[in-house]
């Protein structure tokens, strides 16, 4: 029996394309390659052909290496073809070999190569700052003057860790590790930091971070300040109430607001959204993410890492975002809500005196100088 309803759809879908007695290696040679449309490249892989030959060409010289450890040699397309599509859907190692015609093992082995090869080759050239100035010009398109990226923490559900297991249960009762990303104006990711254990609590993760080391010497984004009243304002980032106030971190206000304050916060509040719309793509893409995921603890983040530098390929081409998958990724999501957050109370005197600054040039529509 199948192990999921929407590989049963796609077992007979594929039956009736490919013809009585096709085995699976002649449904991937003589079906996929040769006969599938851009749109079921795209429902089953997250991408089109041209985008996934395309991967498949800059991974190449780290998979090829690998071709005598696997037992029956594979070509760098099938093998990143079987990765994307175990990791894009819920189904099990099992029904994902069946269909490509190896063993379970064999797709195992293949997500955990090509993870790694995005690791080695794509991760710094793909999940990367970019051009600084367009983010800013982005963000301040929304309202938001000098602001260099939003970020936020989400949990990756996992299985019991043999190790430390109490120590990955987070806030909602559930195994997780812990993903922290900043984004642009976009939703890509600019910068990751994943494999915190999921008790830990955002602002912790991010102070324990290089991204926080490096903002903190100011040495991630360029020297470039704006005059905001009678303050100097760097280039900032913006973040919910669980993270510290600094300088060059914005947070909303919390507790009775008054009017400037609850402006503020809805300036603020419209450039959050695109961190949170980023994760909810990352997971909907790649719905693997909201099922537990069945790897040692050594190589989640690696595979998490893959499936975020894939967001980014997929947003940076333009790749249809389907709407139908939500509909199985809200499935699969109900049972992991996200944990709530902490207001964080201390926070610094002239991160304060920015936010003020900030907060009266909305109200006077004097947001840039």
């Amino acid at each position: 029996m199948c192990k999921s309803w929407c590989y049963w759809g796609r077992f007979m879908a594929w039956n009736t394309d490919s013809g009585p007695g096709e085995t699976s290696t002649d449904w991937w040679d003589r079906i996929v390659l040769q006969v599938w449309d851009d749109s079921q490249w795209l429902r089953n892989f997250c991408m089109r052909k041209g985008t996934l030959m395309e991967l498949c060409d800059l991974l190449s010289p780290a998979l090829k290496r690998q071709n005598t450890r696997m037992r029956a040699v594979l070509t760098v397309e099938k093998r990143v073809a079987i990765a994307l599509w175990k990791l894009a859907t819920p189904d099990s190692y099992w029904s994902v070999g069946n269909q490509f015609g190896v063993g379970k093992s064999t797709v195992g082995a293949a997500v955990i190569q090509v993870a790694n090869a995005i690791k080695d080759l794509l991760i710094s050239r793909v999940v990367t700052l970019g051009n600084v100035q367009v983010i800013v010009d982005g963000f301040a398109a929304m309202g938001f003057p000098n602001c260099g990226g939003v970020i936020y923490g989400t949990h990756i559900p996992i299985l019991s860790p043999e190790h430390q297991a109490t120590e990955y249960i987070n806030r909602k009762g559930y195994f997780s590790m812990l993903l922290q990303a900043l984004v642009d104006h976009k939703g890509r990711f600019t910068n990751i930091n994943v494999g915190w254990l999921g008790k830990e609590r955002d602002a912790r993760v991010f102070r324990n971070s290089g991204l926080f080391q490096k903002l903190e010497e100011g040495t991630f984004f360029p020297d470039q300040k704006i005059t905001i009243g009678d303050v100097e304002m760097p280039i900032v980032i913006l973040g919910d109430p669980a993270y510290p106030l600094m300088p060059w971190f914005m947070k909303p206000y919390t507790g009775s607001l008054d009017s400037s304050q609850d402006l503020f916060n809805y300036m603020l509040s419209k450039c959050r959204m695109v961190v949170e719309c980023a994760f909810g793509r990352l997971k909907v893409r790649w719905r693997s993410l909201l099922t537990r995921i069945d790897l040692s603890q050594a190589n989640i983040p690696i595979v998490i890492a893959a499936c975020c530098a894939c967001h980014n390929i997929c947003e940076s081409k333009g790749e249809t975002f389907m709407a139908g998958w939500e509909v199985e990724a809200n499935r699969l999501a109900t049972d992991y809500m996200q944990p709530d957050t902490r207001a964080v109370r201390r926070v610094q005197q002239g991160a304060v005196r920015t936010g003020e600054a900030l907060k009266m040039s909305f109200v006077t529509g004097k947001a840039t100088v």
